[in-house]
């Protein structure tokens, strides 16, 4: 009569290993997106509030643009205030990542050579320090929501979706860049201009809604559109367009998978190219 074999200790210590690994990674994910913080705000006497002030600035520049010089009639809705940030300061934090992803590597050559973590930390730290300051920059819409008078909704409960789909596009995207900046330094400057292009051509100061319906299908495709849609739904209930988020999904996931590719396949060129 046979009996059946213990597990054996690699197998079970395998679990253990994971979780132990998995923990280190979020322990030093953590340690250095509050070195990336304090570093960034410890140069300067207002330190958080400059989060603050670039949104709140460009907000006031576009608010008296369409609202006082031209009287724009159906590019948002009231309060055109609340419909601005809403999209801006989440735009600030992609924008922000994005941008901050092409110097990823090259910034902090040193520490990449002389350290084990996995690389595509440096790439995380980014979009994790970005996304506290957008976290830490909603009281300043809740407060103009609460001057203007603003209705908040029951899409109010949908925003940890729109956070957790802009962090996988935002992630994706710079284990994309990231590497490639190390190989063709020039592309540094070509996304600053990409991103430049695609403030315009995202739903920010407007809604989906406003434009023709030719235009209208083609911004559904732009995975920010279902995004914003979201995070405006809180206010704006007419913005949610599920289709939109449906593309967002889509669009988010296929990025994620194309940049762990090209991270993995890269990483050990961009080692000996640094």
């Amino acid at each position: 009569m046979t009996t059946a074999s213990a597990p054996t200790a690699p197998a079970a210590a395998a679990p253990a290993a994971s979780r132990s690994a998995g923990r280190r990674y979020r322990q030093a994910l953590w340690l250095l997106t509050v070195r990336d913080l304090r570093v960034r705000y410890s140069t300067s006497a207002l330190g958080y509030f400059w989060s603050i002030l670039d949104p709140l600035v460009m907000s006031a520049i576009y608010w008296f643009v369409f609202t006082q010089v031209f009287h724009r009639g159906s590019v948002g809705e009231e309060p055109y205030i609340v419909f601005l940030l809403s999209a801006l300061l989440p735009w600030m934090w992609f924008t922000g990542s994005v941008s901050d992803s092409t110097r990823a590597f090259i910034k902090e050559t040193k520490l990449i050579r002389s350290t084990t973590i996995p690389r595509s930390i440096w790439v995380a730290r980014v979009v994790a320090s970005k996304g506290i300051e957008f976290l830490l920059s909603l009281p300043v819409l809740a407060v103009f929501v609460i001057a203007t008078g603003a209705t908040v909704h029951w899409e109010l409960a949908l925003y940890p979706l729109a956070i957790v789909l802009q962090c996988g596009l935002v992630y994706g995207l710079g284990l994309i860049v990231a590497p490639l900046v190390v190989f063709f330094r020039d592309l540094e400057r070509a996304v600053k201009l990409v991103l430049r292009f695609l403030f315009y051509a995202s739903p920010i100061i407007y809604g989906t809604q406003a434009l023709p319906d030719k235009l209208h299908d083609l911004a559904a495709f732009n995975p920010l559109s279902g995004i914003f849609g979201i995070y405006r739904s809180a206010f704006f209930p007419k913005q949610l367009d599920w289709f939109e988020v449906a593309v967002s999904v889509v669009v988010t996931v296929v990025v994620l998978v194309i940049g762990l590719v090209v991270f993995r396949r890269s990483e050990h060129r961009v080692l000996k190219e640094l």
